[in-house]
């Protein structure tokens, strides 16, 4: 059978999606569960986009041992070489090259002509063989580009040392038949294309991402770039675990083999739900939380009788657990150690002795702690902690039906400095987020709130998502407790803690760029 690679591009095109901005602590814990799950290609940033990118690329490469990691680059030197420089100590250093090939990119936006696109793609992949033993290289908009230009380009970049090409339908615009007939004209026209790999990155602005990438496999294609939940610009990038499972479910048709590990699907999903704040629509395929529930009779009587009948995906075989360790205030620091590890999180020994003083004070107030409760704990623990900039130290909010709601909230900076101040508000979280936008002394657009039940029961955990724009960045937030009107102070400074890291990043990175 053929070996079918997955290029995840997870932490690359899929932080591109409006309000995500993860810091350098989630991409690490990103990639080290997609080294569990077992992709192939790991793209993990863009590295002359920004000092903070360089850095994530370059820790990741450093990190992930059991996979390529991959940087993105435009077809310019000091894109390059700045990808080598964060990429060099990586156990398989590739680079992404990329240049569009669309009359409308580049009439419009490169305002060059196709001999000299040609010349730049040849140029770079040349340059870009004097360090990566492996380059990709990339036709941004090939699917709306003349196919006899297209060919010619390919084959040009092949003689000058590509080692992959990637037919991307960046706008998602084409249709499966179109583009399998894209791969097909690809290998009857360029004469040396037996010595690279095809590969294939779908958009699903038309929802077709995933079944253009698995035409794109029957029609040559070694090679898939995907996102975990599908994130990415605008309506996203193809979904990794929809088209892992489609090839496995069906190997009897696609007659092709993958590396990963599928039982890490649904922990991945979870991880990067969690830390993006992009939730997870419930009838997802593969990954939704309906994917496996069975409302009508019919079914449940079919599923009882032979679970066949209406599931062609076990839980199992995605990492759906049937069953949860529930520990409890008897548990030991031990049992809690093993557990996080068993659950496939990486803490130090002071986040350990943290997250166990948090968990004896939820195990008093809630008789058992459940996986989705631990897991809570620990995004709040590893993921959640912004010492240099705001916390909260309390927040006291009245109402009642025939009263105005009121809210009181004191902060500390970061130097330890309190704020307290008092608003009101058409309901408690409106009086809550005003007092926080007083105390902060900015303006603060809410954009999106969501509130979810971590288990279920009268003493679950409360989970609240926000999105907010403020100093023209837009991100998102998140914050758990057992009360609601905490989870949703803690959300809304941590989306404005964010905000704040990136505008101090975007400083160093302008200290940098001059002279």
């Amino acid at each position: 059978m053929r070996k079918i690679k997955f290029f995840d591009t997870t932490l690359r095109d899929g932080e591109q999606s409006a309000g995500v901005n993860l810091n350098l602590q989630e991409k690490l814990e990103i990639a080290r569960q997609l080294e569990r799950l077992r992709v192939d290609i790991i793209e993990a940033g863009f590295p002359a986009s920004s000092k903070g990118d360089f850095e994530a690329v370059k820790q990741i490469a450093e990190t992930v041992r059991a996979c390529s990691v991959t940087g993105l680059s435009r077809s310019v030197r000091s894109d390059i070489d700045a990808a080598w420089e964060a990429l060099k100590g990586g156990a398989e250093p590739r680079l992404h090259l990329f240049i569009a090939t669309s009359p409308i990119h580049m009439v419009h936006k490169l305002r060059m002509t196709p001999e000299q696109v040609i010349e730049a793609a040849v140029e770079a992949v040349k340059y870009a063989k004097r360090f990566f033993p492996i380059v990709q290289w990339s036709a941004e908009d090939a699917c709306r580009s003349e196919l006899p230009f297209l060919a010619k380009i390919v084959a040009e970049v092949i003689k000058a040392g590509a080692s992959v090409i990637n037919i991307p339908d960046t706008v998602g615009y084409i249709t499966p038949k179109e583009y399998g007939e894209i791969f097909l004209y690809l290998q009857n026209n360029v004469p040396n294309i037996e010595n690279v790999s095809l590969s294939a990155h779908c958009h699903d602005d038309l929802g077709m991402a995933v079944v253009n990438s698995l035409s794109a496999i029957e029609h040559g294609a070694t090679q898939v770039e995907c996102t975990i939940n599908g994130i990415g610009e605008r309506a996203g990038n193809a979904a990794l675990e929809e088209i892992a499972v489609a090839l496995h479910i069906r190997k009897d048709y696609y007659q092709v083999e993958t590396r990963l590990n599928l039982q890490e699907i649904k922990r991945t999903s979870n991880l990067v739900s969690k830390l993006t704040g992009v939730v997870v629509p419930p009838n997802k395929a593969v990954v939704g939380k309906n994917a496996f529930a069975h409302e009508s009779g019919i079914h449940q009587d079919g599923v009882l009788k032979e679970k066949t009948t209406y599931e062609i995906i076990s839980p199992e075989l995605v990492g759906v657990p049937s069953n949860s360790m529930v520990l409890g205030k008897h548990s030991g620091r031990h049992a809690l150690r093993n557990r996080v590890e068993e659950l496939g999180y990486t803490l130090s020994e002071e986040e350990i002795n943290q997250l166990f003083i948090r968990f004896k004070e939820l195990a008093d107030k809630k008789k058992d702690i459940t996986d989705d409760d631990l897991i809570a704990l620990i995004f709040e623990e590893k993921f959640d902690h912004f010492k240099d900039f705001y916390q909260l130290s309390s927040i006291q909010v009245q109402y009642g039906t025939n009263q105005i709601p009121t809210a009181v909230v004191v902060l500390k900076d970061g130097k330890g400095n309190e704020i307290q101040e008092a608003a009101t508000g058409a309901g408690s979280v409106e009086a809550l987020y005003n007092t926080l936008e007083r105390c902060l002394q900015t303006p603060v657009t809410l954009l999106d709130y969501r509130i979810e039940s971590v288990g279920g029961g009268r003493d679950a955990l409360a989970q609240v998502f926000v999105k907010v724009r403020a100093h023209a960045i837009e991100t998102s937030g998140r914050g758990t407790a057992q009360d609601v009107l905490e989870a949703s102070a803690k959300a809304y400074i941590n989306a404005i803690n964010r905000v704040f890291m990136i505008e101090a990043m975007r400083g160093e990175n302008e200290k940098v760029a001059t002279p």
